[in-house]
């Protein structure tokens, strides 16, 4: 319309999805360094750190690992995504969009060979906690989290109250001095609703009795059967966590690939408006320089590889934005 200006809107970075990637990750990051300082905490209290050989020492999975290797993640991609949208730096972003990408197919993947080869997964699954029975006794956390895991899910064992015989301390040989001998774990027993005492003893000889007795007193499915039952009673809700967590990836991906347009779209508007300035303002500016200075000056000023003086002082513009 006549008498009416058209102004065109430059692009620029968005602050709202800026902050908001830099705020997230930056609590992702603390969180991810206190799970990893826990997990050095724990290894230092059980003279790991002194003593790296023990980590291949242990038979079983050392519950560690899972503080170290969470936080070890967390606290790569917290600093990626929290440093890359702070400091508008497109390495770090496309690192944290790449390794939040190659989790998100991983967790897929797995997810869909867990479907297709339920049995072997199973099979898998039951060599795990055997595994991990025979070392029961020799690390501290692990016996904690296999005792917890027996009492929130009422099991005894991968398949039954039989596959702690893999346990030196609990197998029915006749050399085994151990009071524990034909025993199970005190997880395995039922409690009693009003023994105010927790009874470590209550496992004592108890595979001794016949199967039907043992009811009685311990429980008697395996592990793996009852984990299975679980998932199938909580699915919906399991289905809901893993659903939920891959929108959050797909959504910091997103997030990230934006802020990088959006970098590479200031970036290029910037070398234009400075290609152009030159153009239009500073070349046709070089021969009115040339026609006042003298002869000696003119010499320098045309001399092959020198720059004329108007470029050496607007030089920094191209610094602004590598």
């Amino acid at each position: 319309m006549p008498g009416k200006h058209q102004h065109f809107q430059e692009p620029e970075v968005g602050c709202c999805g800026k902050y908001f990637l830099f705020g997230f990750n930056i609590v992702f990051w603390v969180l991810g360094a206190l799970f990893l300082a826990i997990g050095l905490w724990a290894w230092g209290e059980k003279g790991v750190l002194s003593n790296i050989t023990a980590l291949t020492d242990l038979g079983g999975l050392d519950p560690v690992w899972l503080f170290v290797v969470v936080g070890g993640v967390m606290s790569v991609l917290g600093f990626a995504g929290c440093i890359g949208a702070l400091r508008e730096n497109t390495f770090l972003l496309k690192f944290f969009s790449m390794f939040l990408g190659l989790i998100f197919f991983l967790e897929l993947a797995t997810g869909i060979l867990a479907f297709v080869f339920k049995d072997w997964i199973r099979d898998q699954l039951n060599l795990f906690i055997n595994n991990n029975v025979k070392a029961y006794r020799d690390d501290i956390d692990l016996q904690n989290l296999i005792d917890f895991a027996q009492e929130y899910w009422s099991c005894c064992g991968a398949r039954g109250p039989n596959d702690w015989n893999l346990n030196i301390y609990f197998n029915c040989t006749d050399l085994n001095p151990s009071r524990e001998r034909c025993g199970v774990p005190f997880s395995c027993c039922v409690r009693d609703p009003a023994e105010d005492v927790l009874n470590t003893q209550c496992g004592y000889d108890i595979r001794l009795k016949l199967e039907l007795e043992q009811q009685g007193f311990i429980h008697t499915k395996g592990c793996v059967g009852q984990f299975e039952k679980w998932l199938q009673d909580n699915l919906i809700v399991v289905a809901g966590v893993f659903v939920g967590i891959a929108l959050l990836q797909i959504f910091g991906i997103c997030l990230a690939q934006n802020l990088v347009s959006d970098i590479k779209a200031v970036k290029a508007n910037w070398s234009k408006w400075n290609d152009d300035f030159e153009n239009h303002w500073l070349t046709p500016a070089i021969p009115e320089v040339l026609s006042t200075v003298g002869p000696h000056q003119n010499s320098r000023v045309g001399a092959p590889g020198l720059a004329p003086p108007c470029q050496h002082v607007f030089f920094g513009l191209r610094g602004l934005y590598p």
